[in-house]
């Protein structure tokens, strides 16, 4: 009795090898008895809808298919048929079946309405955390004066691609494996070149461990420490609000120590019974004091009769304007402290390249950490630093920053001067910021909320510091052209009225 062209294939075959198909999964074992056709188009238009066959596609051969799935042409013929009378497919002669429309789905329950960006005024006097801050960072703003970035609008593209090209041109094949979680030599050696040359440091590669920032210094040394029995690591008032949550994230608590127009004070940090303190002896962040000649000695007497650890963060300290900048702790007395430097303020902060030069009891033990959290930094661009070093290109591309970076502070200055009287400048003879105070009571967070409500990205000096004193606020200026900063400026002056 002849088979009507709905009925399966021999079902004495094994559906295993009857009815299986490289196209979409198909298995036509799964149809329902005498409705091979239906289930074809019903499975054809569900891969349309949900993306398996794009607008576009050729549909297979009807024989071809035919052949795949055990089955008559005509089933095929047919299950095509449907989907070219439902608008889905068209029929083009040799050139096959081709898909041209997609079914609409059904309607979807409606999405929930995404939370609101939170105002300006919530965003600054929320308690800052590091929600607070990426809130602050992905707040849109026409002009942005947030401290600690570079003009990373003149990274050197160029020479960054002729090194990466000799790196890669010289790079035999098992450099492309697992390399040293302390860095690659290369550009260990070109670190302690440049420690030797910039910060009067005289340390060996070995020495150097490469990291992943600043931020991954402080990672490292809170976990080496805490695991030594220390919860305590003295911090700068004001100090940077990044740095002090990074510590307290790994467990440190973190006494505040007060700043001073000499730096730190010792005394203080004596009284705290912290046995390890961050500075920022270059250029104290926020204020940019230089830590006296007489509280760095005091500072290394500390560090030798207690037994102390000093953590060097040695930002900014490259971009001076005034003289040269002051030697770093670390030449002074290696065994106690641990410096810490980057490319951040150099080339640029997605880099995540920096360097610990820690005392000799320490060094190990970061190593080990450095290599459990991450197995080390990415070689490559390791590499084309360490070029860049090696060339004297980072040294030539400092040069032009400090001359860039000194315009645009000189044009802060002046605006501060036009739009803002009152405002006490400090920390201007360096780095990539200057802070302002205003001798008035009232909260910089209002003020660093207004003035990113009028489009202008600001940050209030309170975030940075834990003992109450005067409003102010921190403003980079390295990122910015002097137009931008005179504008910004006066939106800030406009809003104090």
């Amino acid at each position: 009795m002849p088979r009507s062209k709905d009925a399966p294939a021999d079902r004495s075959i094994p559906s295993s090898a009857a009815s299986g198909s490289d196209f979409l999964q198909l298995r036509a074992a799964d149809a329902p008895a005498g409705g091979l056709s239906d289930w074809l188009a019903q499975r054809l238009r569900l891969a349309v809808s949900d993306g398996r066959l794009a607008v576009g596609d050729r549909l297979p051969a009807t024989r071809t298919l035919a052949e795949e799935l055990r089955v008559s042409r005509g089933v095929v013929t047919e299950a095509y048929q449907r989907l070219i009378e439902d608008g889905h497919a068209v029929g083009r002669g040799r050139g096959g079946t081709v898909v041209v429309a997609a079914p609409v789905p059904a309607a979807a329950p409606a999405p929930e309405r995404p939370a609101e960006r939170p105002s300006p005024q919530a965003v600054f006097t929320a308690e800052p955390g590091a929600d607070v801050f990426d809130a602050v960072r992905a707040a849109p703003a026409r002009i942005d004066l947030s401290p600690g970035t570079p003009d990373l609008a003149s990274f050197p593209r160029t020479a960054w691609l002729r090194a990466e090209r000799r790196v890669l041109g010289t790079l035999a094949a098992p450099g492309f494996g697992y390399g040293d979680p302390r860095g690659t030599p290369q550009l260990r050696l070109a670190v302690a070149k440049w420690l030797a040359r910039n910060r009067g440091i005289t340390v060996s590669p070995d020495e150097v461990l490469i990291v992943s920032g600043t931020a991954q210094t402080l990672a490292l040394l809170a976990q080496v420490l805490h695991g030594r029995g220390v919860r305590e690591l003295a911090v700068e008032d004001p100090g940077a609000l990044g740095a002090r949550q990074t510590l307290q994230y790994w467990g440190m608590r973190t006494p505040p120590v007060p700043v001073d127009a000499d730096g730190i004070r010792v005394r203080e940090l004596r009284a705290s019974g912290a046995p390890a303190v961050l500075v920022t002896p270059a250029h104290q962040f926020p204020t940019g004091v230089v830590l006296g000649g007489g509280r760095r000695r005091e500072l290394m007497r500390w560090a030798a009769e207690e037994g102390g650890l000093v953590i060097e963060d040695d930002y900014d300290a490259e971009h001076r304007y005034d003289r040269p900048p002051v030697p770093a702790l670390r030449s002074m007395l290696p065994e106690h402290v641990c410096h810490a430097g980057s490319v951040s303020k150099l080339l640029a902060p997605t880099l995540r390249t920096g360097w610990i030069v820690a005392p000799p009891e320490l060094h190990g033990a970061l190593v080990d950490a450095k290599r459990f959290t991450d197995l080390g930094n990415a070689a490559l661009p390791q590499l084309v630093v360490a070029d860049l070093m090696e060339t004297g290109e980072l040294e030539r591309r400092l040069r032009h920053l400090r001359k860039r970076h000194r315009a645009r502070r000189d044009a802060m200055i002046r605006a501060i001067a036009t739009h803002l009287p009152g405002a006490a400048v400090q920390g201007a003879a360096a780095g990539l910021h200057l802070t302002i105070t205003f001798d008035a009571d009232f909260p910089d967070t209002a003020l660093a909320a207004a003035a990113l409500a009028r489009g202008v990205k600001v940050q209030p000096l309170s975030w940075h510091r834990l003992d109450p004193g005067r409003p102010g606020l921190v403003l980079g200026y390295a990122a910015s052209t002097a137009t931008e900063i005179a504008e910004g400026v006066a939106v800030i002056g406009s809003v104090l009225g």
